[in-house]
């Protein structure tokens, strides 16, 4: 199968990928429903706090395979320009599923779960910025908002094309984009705090 056939299959299994409805299929095994209770938001960050740290965690690992096994699989089969697409088609599947009203989650874990083999030192340091940041403030939205604008900053530096540049300006702003109404919340100082 030539290169550009199988990165063109590859991008749209990927979406599917992403699509994967992870947090609905948690938080009813919970008993919740995440699109309705808390933040409202169908992510790992409402299912921790409606479900409790447990489905949380289950919720975030799922979600970082949707993004991580796309990734590692066309690195593997057509490599690293078609797998930055991948990692954008992921995240997009996620954010803008099919079926679910194309309401999805924020992107943030599978879009983390995307980069990780593409730029794994990178990937690791913001894992860690995230995690000091959330400790800090006790709010999940700002260690997203936090590594979503350092990302393409660090890939600046790190790529070895300039679609993985391109890339990670598309997840970066997806995430952002969908963290608007958190950030209204930040603004007027009620934004929720993880338990």
């Amino acid at each position: 199968m030539p290169d550009e056939l199988g990165g063109v299959l590859l991008v749209i299994l990927a979406y599917f990928a992403g699509s994967f409805p992870t947090a609905s299929i948690v938080g009813m095994i919970s008993g919740h429903d995440p699109a309705k209770e808390g933040s409202g938001n169908p992510g790992a960050s409402n299912v921790y706090r409606t479900s409790g740290a447990t489905y949380g965690l289950i919720t975030v690992v799922v979600d970082v395979l949707k993004g991580l096994v796309p990734v590692l699989a066309t690195l593997a089969l057509v490599g690293r320009p078609w797998a930055a697409v991948v990692w954008a088609s992921a995240t997009i599947g996620h954010v803008v599923p099919f079926g679910r009203w194309m309401r999805g989650g924020k992107g943030v874990a599978t879009g983390g779960g995307g980069a990780l083999p593409l730029f794994p030192l990178l990937s690791l340091a913001l894992v860690a910025v995230f995690f000091v940041v959330v400790r800090i403030t006790r709010r999940a939205s700002v260690g997203s908002l936090a590594i979503a604008v350092l990302m393409p900053i660090g890939v600046t530096f790190v790529r070895v094309h300039d679609v993985e540049l391109v890339a990670s300006v598309v997840v970066s702003a997806i995430v952002l984009v969908r963290h608007r109404s958190n950030i209204v919340r930040l603004l007027r100082g009620s934004e929720l705090e993880l338990r």
